[in-house]
C-alpha cells in the first residue's frame, strides 16, 4: 500500500455486539490491531476520545479504513465536516470497506473527488434519516404500547404488610411521617406518595 501508514477505526455502542465483525474486516484488509482505534459510544457526534487520538495521527501519508460509513458517524453535517478535515486538512485517504466507491486513493482527479463527495453526502444523509426514522418508530411504538395498557419502567415496589395500619396511624397523627416511613422500611417521600395514592383510591 505504497508504504503508507495504515489505520483503522471501530465504533460501536456499549450494547452493540458488532465490534468483533468490524475488527475482523479491518484485520483482513491488512490493518494491524495496534493501529485500530475503538470507541464504544453513540455516533451522534465526534466527541470520542479514541477518534480524537486517531485524528492527531493522520497526515498526508496515512490511510484510514472503516467498515461502513455509519461507523465513522451518523450526523449528516458533522460527518461531511470530518470527511473534509481528514481528506483536505490532514491530507489522508479514507477507505470505506463496504462501499468501494468511497476510496479516496482512487481517481485523484477532479471527477473522482466530485463523485466521492456526492456519494458521501448521499450516504450520510440516508444514515441520519434512518436514525431519525428509528427514533420516530420507537416513539410511535411506545405510544401504541401505552394505549394497549403496557407499563414501562420498573415495576412498583409492593407495599409492606403493615402499610395500611401504619398509614392509618399516620393519618390520625399518632405517628410522624418519619416514624411511619421507618416502620414500613420506606423512604419518607415514597411512604408519603403511596399514602396519598391510597387515600385517593
Amino acid at each position: 500500500m505504497d508504504r503508507k501508514k495504515i489505520y483503522g477505526y471501530v465504533r460501536c455502542s456499549s450494547r452493540d455486539q458488532n465490534e468483533v465483525r468490524q475488527m475482523i474486516a479491518l484485520k483482513e484488509i491488512g490493518v494491524a490491531e495496534r493501529q485500530i482505534y475503538v470507541d464504544k459510544q453513540s455516533g451522534k457526534d465526534f466527541e470520542r476520545p479514541q477518534y480524537k487520538k486517531l485524528l492527531r495521527k493522520l497526515d498526508n501519508n496515512s490511510v484510514l479504513f472503516v467498515k461502513s460509513i455509519d461507523r465513522l458517524g451518523r450526523n449528516y453535517m458533522d460527518l461531511n465536516e470530518q470527511w473534509r478535515v481528514i481528506t483536505k486538512e490532514k491530507g489522508a485517504d479514507i477507505v470505506v470497506i463496504d462501499m468501494p466507491i468511497l476510496d479516496t486513493r482512487k481517481e485523484k482527479n477532479l471527477m473522482g473527488t466530485f463523485i466521492s463527495d456526492i456519494v458521501l453526502a448521499l450516504l450520510s444523509y440516508v444514515a441520519e434519516n434512518e436514525r431519525i426514522n428509528i427514533r420516530q418508530r420507537q416513539a410511535e411504538g411506545i405510544v401504541a404500547a401505552k394505549a394497549r395498557g403496557v407499563k414501562f419502567g420498573r415495576p412498583p415496589v409492593p407495599l409492606p404488610d403493615n402499610f395500611y395500619g401504619v398509614q392509618q396511624q399516620w393519618r390520625e397523627r399518632k405517628l410522624t411521617l418519619k416514624q411511619a416511613a421507618k416502620a414500613c422500611h420506606l423512604a419518607e417521600s415514597t411512604f408519603y406518595d403511596k399514602a396519598r395514592k391510597f387515600e385517593k383510591t
